[in-house]
């Protein structure tokens, strides 16, 4: 019988098996300690307006007629690219919001294209900033927002800059932070903007996250306009401190683009809004 010699064989063997194992567990690796759901998070700076309101509200639907006269519109983001402003238009929408910023890390790159565009077929157009109140400040965020698009100036085809604060696409519902935490954050931003630009915001929301997060405040409704999502066929009820919006997204299936909005009123209203 052959006499074994450590080093020879067999301890060849179970090092080549626990290389195996090694190298199966390195592959496995990723797997067993990503964080639930990671798939599923969007990357940094895709959010745009009411990505949260069809997983969360669940509601679909179009505007039922009514007697009060109201101006179509639209808002869009790089999910939209380069828009068709003249097709646009000429199906009777006359105003848009363009998404400029987000956080202090994200600029829109179809910017010019979109904000410009709407301009130069005739319409009313605004920027808006997509908030992310667990990055940095209300105060930071809105300078970055002003520096890079959302301004205003006095030529009554240009809205008020609008905060679209709502559902978390990154992680937590209301990004970490108390309903008192919140409230603050969304003062500093609107304070900061109205120092910048002369201006009150328009506040973009829904009335769940709303409640949810702020607990109802109803401490804005006096100086910032609403401009409130909902996808049904009426507007539902409001935040606490609005007796009524001023602009409503009522849905994300646009037959142009995706999200389409109606003014709370008649055109020289809207002139009248862009010129404070």
């Amino acid at each position: 019988m052959p006499v074994h010699r450590p080093g020879t064989t067999r301890p060849r063997r179970l090092t080549l098996v626990g290389i195996l194992l090694a190298a199966l567990t390195l592959a496995l690796s990723p797997a067993l300690t990503a964080p639930a759901g990671a798939a599923d998070v969007p990357a940094r700076g895709t959010a745009h307006m009411g990505m949260g309101v069809v997983a969360h509200d669940g509601q679909h639907g179009t505007p039922a007629p009514g007697n009060a006269t109201q101006t179509e519109g639209v808002d869009v983001s790089s999910h939209q690219g380069n828009v068709a402003w003249q097709s646009l238009w000429d199906s009777g929408v006359r105003w848009a919001y363009v998404k400029a910023t987000e956080g202090t890390y994200y600029e829109n790159p179809y910017f010019a294209q979109q904000y410009n565009g709407s301009y130069n077929v005739g319409m009313i157009r605004g920027a808006y900033h997509f908030a992310t109140p667990d990055t940095t400040s209300g105060a930071a965020q809105a300078n970055f927002f002003v520096d890079n698009g959302g301004g205003w100036s006095r030529d009554g085809k240009t809205l008020p800059g609008a905060l679209d604060i709502e559902w978390n696409p990154y992680g937590a519902t209301c990004y970490g932070k108390t309903q008192s935490q919140m409230v603050s954050w969304i003062r500093d931003f609107l304070n900061t903007y109205k120092a910048r630009t002369g201006r009150d915001a328009v506040i973009y929301t829904a009335t769940s996250w709303w409640t949810q997060c702020t607990g109802n405040y109803s401490g804005f409704g006096a100086g910032n306009p609403l401009w409130i999502a909902r996808y049904a066929s009426t507007v539902g009820t409001l935040p606490a401190g609005w007796s009524y919006y001023t602009m409503w997204q009522y849905t994300s299936t646009g037959p142009i683009v995706g999200d389409h909005d109606r003014f709370n009123g008649a055109y020289d209203r809207l002139q009248a809004l862009a010129l404070g």
